[in-house]
């Protein structure tokens, strides 16, 4: 009797404990009940929820509870914390905004409080909210740029001295240049001071100011000579004590800047840039979005047939062409298992080269694919126009174009400038540059005399036959071809070229126009323009007259 009890006890307590912790599945198998994983996307009482909790805990100083409120809670520590130490914010209040989805925008009031100086400061940042998967909790997505929208990895608020003295940027003429009047240029001023701050005389201020991670400076330190190719400059957000300017003459001129901002102010999305051929100066640029992205000076766009010019001088220097030669327009041609075709799908039949150019034919320069090494328009456009080796040292960030070496149905589209290839309007206002002055001037906005630098040059020159040909091609194109209608009456001493660059999933193409007149040389690109001619040429026209 004891011993059956037992058991009957023992198996008791066993059907206790199955109870709870399991039960059954149906198919003889225990599990274990699970709270259901959230998932999909956040709802609206989890991103208000989420948000309130975020910005109360880093509005009252606790950085801990605040980046454990992120998916990045180590990196957003690193970035709170610093924020807290190096900014000098005090009575930090942040209003969450309307809520746009996950999307947060919130506004920050604050006061910069550093050795007896204070001044209010305020601006807008945004934030949203995930969720993580393995558990379903809401958090904030952790971006830099949360902390305030001008930050990147590694960058960081900082109020004390100014590293760079002020400067006081003036035009060829002595003119001031303000980033209230000549708003396109406020990112290429902060480049300006960073590199020639401490050579233009001045005394450094107090400010607080957003320091980059990898600034000009550091690059001009570091081992490499290749310059502010891809500097960021540090930037300006709030001055407590100005500092004393130094004055920092430029290449640019203020008229001719003036116009830049109006006729980019009057399209979307583009972008001119204008140079002395004669000697590289850099004489305005600007672009639709001036405080945005400078497309102008950084932009990595296919140029579409604009590249030709370099494609062209290749071809004359191998004797693949001639300007009145016999060639080819077909209206298509396959290679490396690409079919290509023009505009229209328009021939020309016993035409020439001129004509081709003119015309803008694609298969023309596409059918001498095959007669090229791979690395052909590379060493053309690196050796002789002097881009896409990383060396340009103008003042200010840029991007000196790319022609990567490329095979097969690319190395073809490359040649009409698609495939692999990149540039920006300074990169072709250079190329028409290089053509009007017979040799490659690298661009600049600053004397070297300034800082004793080495601008960049190119290994060989053209022949003086391939230089005469090329600008009575670009004329020709100018008095007779695509781009006739916005060169017309601006005299004899000119010559152009029009482009048009297909991008995936835009309706319209890319239109770009590069440019000669006297010692002037234009490159522009009205993004989703259309035809060059049509779009980007009007904007080198009215450039060009207004540098009358």
């Amino acid at each position: 009797m004891l011993g059956g009890a037992a058991a009957v006890v023992v198996c008791g307590v066993g059907i206790a404990a199955y109870s709870l912790i399991g039960g059954s599945s149906g198919d003889g198998e225990g599990t274990v009940d699970e709270k259901p994983v959230a998932a999909g996307p956040p709802t609206a009482a989890e991103v208000r929820a989420t948000t309130r909790d975020f910005l109360a805990a880093w509005e009252k100083g606790d950085v801990k509870e605040a980046a454990a409120l992120t998916d990045d809670s180590a990196t957003a520590k690193t970035a709170l914390t610093a924020y807290a130490k190096d900014s000098h914010l005090t009575e930090v209040k942040l209003t969450p905004g309307k809520r746009t989805g996950a999307k947060v925008p919130f506004s920050v009031a604050s006061t910069v409080s550093y050795e007896g100086q204070s001044k209010p400061f305020a601006y807008e940042s945004e934030l949203t909210v995930v969720r993580r998967k393995h558990d379903g909790k809401t958090l904030v997505g952790w971006q830099p740029s949360v902390v305030h929208p001008d930050l990147k990895a590694g960058d960081r608020l900082v109020t004390g001295e100014a590293g760079d003295p002020p400067i006081k940027a003036v035009d060829r003429d002595g003119g001031e240049l303000t980033k209230a009047k000549y708003p396109s240029l406020g990112t290429v001023l902060d480049s300006l001071r960073e590199k020639f701050g401490d050579k233009a005389g001045g005394k450094a201020g107090v400010e607080l100011r957003v320091v980059r991670k990898d600034s000009a400076k550091d690059a001009e330190k570091s081992a490499t000579t290749k310059d502010d190719a891809k500097a960021t400059p540090d930037k300006t957000l709030l001055t407590l004590s100005p500092g004393t300017p130094g004055t920092l003459k430029t290449t640019f001129d203020a008229k001719l800047q003036a116009a830049a901002e109006k006729e980019t102010g009057k399209r979307k999305q583009a972008s001119v840039v204008l140079v002395k051929p004669s000697t590289g100066e850099i004489l305005a640029a600007a672009n639709s979005n001036p405080g945005g992205f400078n497309t102008a000076f950084q932009g990595s766009l296919a140029p579409g047939s604009t590249m030709k010019v370099i494609t062209s001088s290749l071809l004359l220097e191998k004797d693949l062409a001639g300007v009145d030669k016999k060639h080819p327009c077909p209206k298509y041609v396959t290679y490396g298992g690409w079919k290509f075709q023009n505009d229209d799908k328009f021939q020309i039949k016993d035409g020439t080269f001129r004509a081709s150019f003119a015309r803008s034919c694609n298969t023309a320069f596409i059918s001498q694919a095959e007669k090229l090494q791979d690395d052909s328009l590379t060493k053309q456009a690196q050796e002789v126009f002097g881009l896409g080796r990383d060396n340009w040292s103008i003042g200010a960030p840029t991007f000196d174009g790319a022609i990567p070496v490329q095979s097969d149905a690319q190395m073809a589209a490359s040649l009409i400038g698609q495939g692999g290839v990149r540039m920006n309007p300074l990169n072709m206002a250079s190329v028409a540059a290089t053509v009007k002055s017979g040799t490659f001037k690298q661009p600049y906005l600053v004397s070297p005399d300034v800082d004793k630098r080495t601008l960049a040059t190119a290994p060989r020159k053209m022949s003086g036959a391939t230089v005469s040909a090329l600008r009575d091609l670009m004329h020709y194109t100018a008095t007779s071809g695509t781009a006739m209608e916005p060169m017309s009456g601006l005299g004899a001493d000119m010559g152009a070229k029009t482009g048009s660059a297909e991008v995936d999933g835009q309706k319209k193409p890319n239109g770009w126009f590069t440019a000669y007149r006297g010692d002037l040389a234009a490159g522009a690109v009205v993004q989703e323009g259309g035809h060059g001619g049509e779009s980007a040429g009007p904007l080198v026209r009215a450039m060009f007259l207004a540098a009358k």
